[in-house]
């Protein structure tokens, strides 16, 4: 399929006729923003201009440690549409295909449409690359944009200095308008979307997958406009942090020759440019949920599919490591009738949650073989005691890549309510510990120390136990 007729919206797989579901069954919108942190207004970043989400987290519910369980797209997203953790899946690269060993799983979107909900998803809910990475028997109707890489001709200006090893560094201002851009597209057709199901009069769960602010960091000028660079704060740590970093946890090699402050400055300007670009393309689904009185009807998540680093631990970039950077995520929830609206919960939960969540919310049984916990208890009482550790894992290959084929060893994490405890291969490549509370940039790594020898030893039963020695009484 060409460009012009991902932006003509023509569908990829025909609607398949369904049993009318109960005029009262509530509706999902479920929106992914790709390798989006927490840099969002309501989370804190008070330099970043996030109007709608942070409207979001005013109505609904804003977890404020809410992790992904691979910091990787393809592993992470096959992991919470399916409602299987990694270890599970058994998907730990881009290059694994999403049903590789997972057969004839039912995944989250799929399970409503056998519940004759109306299906449908705009953008990268999915990890995209080909039919091996969708899944088309999860959708009535498929829209996908095209592409993360923006055309040389709508290049206004763009950076392009040698950064870390063995991923893009790039930003690129663009001359295009919102409606121009591959995101602009996702919005407006998510917006055609939500009409038709009103129009239909069936429950329907619909996917809206954002491509920023995945590198290359590309959105229209007006958004680079609002962040220039020499405002910036530059990011915590030194090349001290970064020598002390077990090589293990190291998900990049540095570049030749340190960044300059001024490429730091402009490459997380950029990046902040898009979270903004996503915020306002959030902002026109939003008002259509509101034009068409879909709030007391629908419930919404809102979510990043991993962390993402930006120049922190005196170097680090990108995503696809086991600090708080990398699995920490922004994860918003909107469900009508429920005790705490309005709420903040500083309570532990997980991307591989989302699916027995939505369920309960809709009214549907769980299904048989999830590994997530179901967060809706947290949606009426947002203090309640809840689980112990969250967790989270990452392969790593010979190179240093976010392409590595093949896993050399793995690196599996806890996060507990104050301390992280990480060890790679085992023990073999490396431990870390570090304490949330006193160190939250996580720059001392407390492993081996003797005065936290008890804590360390606690840590590693709460890794080895799992996630089902986590679960909440």
């Amino acid at each position: 399929m060409n460009r012009r007729q991902f932006l003509a919206g023509l569908p990829l797989f025909a609607a398949t006729p369904r049993a009318a579901a109960a005029a009262d069954r509530r509706n999902v919108l479920f929106i992914v923003a790709d390798d989006m942190n927490t840099a969002l207004g309501c989370y804190g970043q008070r330099a970043v201009h996030s109007p709608n989400i942070d409207g979001l987290a005013r109505r609904g519910m804003l977890f404020e440690h809410a992790y992904c369980q691979y910091p990787l797209c393809q592993p992470s997203r096959t992991s919470f549409l399916s409602g299987r953790r990694p270890a599970t899946t058994r998907v730990y690269t881009l290059g694994t295909p999403t049903r590789k060993y997972l057969g004839d799983t039912v995944f989250l979107p799929e399970y409503f449409r056998q519940h004759g909900y109306y299906t449908a998803h705009v953008g990268k809910v999915y990890h995209t690359g080909g039919d091996e990475f969708e899944d088309k028997r999860s959708w009535d109707e498929e829209f996908r944009e095209f592409g993360k890489t923006p055309p040389p001709d709508t290049i206004l200006r763009a950076g392009k200095e040698p950064g870390p090893k063995g991923h893009t560094f790039e930003w690129d201002i663009l001359k295009s308008t919102d409606e121009q851009t591959p995101d602009g597209f996702v919005a407006r057709k998510t917006v055609e979307l939500l009409e038709k199901a009103v129009r239909q009069g069936r429950p329907f769960f619909l996917g809206t997958g954002f491509r920023r602010p995945h590198a290359p960091y590309a959105a229209p000028v007006k958004y680079f406009e609002m962040y220039p660079p020499d405002r910036v704060e530059l990011p915590p740590g030194n090349s001290a942090d970064y020598a002390r970093l077990l090589p293990a946890a190291i998900n990049h090699l540095a570049p030749d020759e340190p960044l300059p402050p001024k490429v730091i400055r402009e490459h997380i300007a950029a990046y902040y440019a898009c979270n903004t670009f996503i915020d306002a393309q959030v902002g026109i689904v939003l008002e259509a949920v509101t034009r068409l009185n879909l709030w007391e009807s629908t419930n919404i998540v809102f979510l990043g599919d991993n962390g993402y680093h930006l120049g922190d631990h005196g170097g680090l970039w990108h995503k696809s490591t086991l600090f708080e950077q990398g699995a920490h995520i922004p994860l918003i929830a909107w469900a009508p009738g429920r005790k705490a609206p309005a709420h903040r919960s500083a309570r532990l939960v997980e991307l591989v949650d989302l699916y027995p969540t939505l369920t309960e919310l809709c009214g549907l049984s769980r299904p048989e073989g999830l590994d997530g916990t179901s967060f809706v208890p947290l949606l009426d009482d947002p203090a309640r005691p809840w689980k112990k550790a969250a967790f989270s894992t990452m392969g790593r290959g010979k190179e240093r890549t976010e392409s590595v084929k093949k896993i050399e060893f793995m690196g599996e994490s806890a996060r507990t309510g104050r301390w992280r405890y990480t060890e790679w291969d085992g023990g073999k490549q490396g431990v870390e510990l570090y304490d949330e509370a006193a160190d939250p940039l996580e720059l001392h790594n407390r492993a081996g120390q003797a005065r936290y020898a008890t804590l360390e030893a606690e840590m590693k039963r709460t890794l080895r136990a799992g996630w089902r020695g986590a679960l909440p009484s």
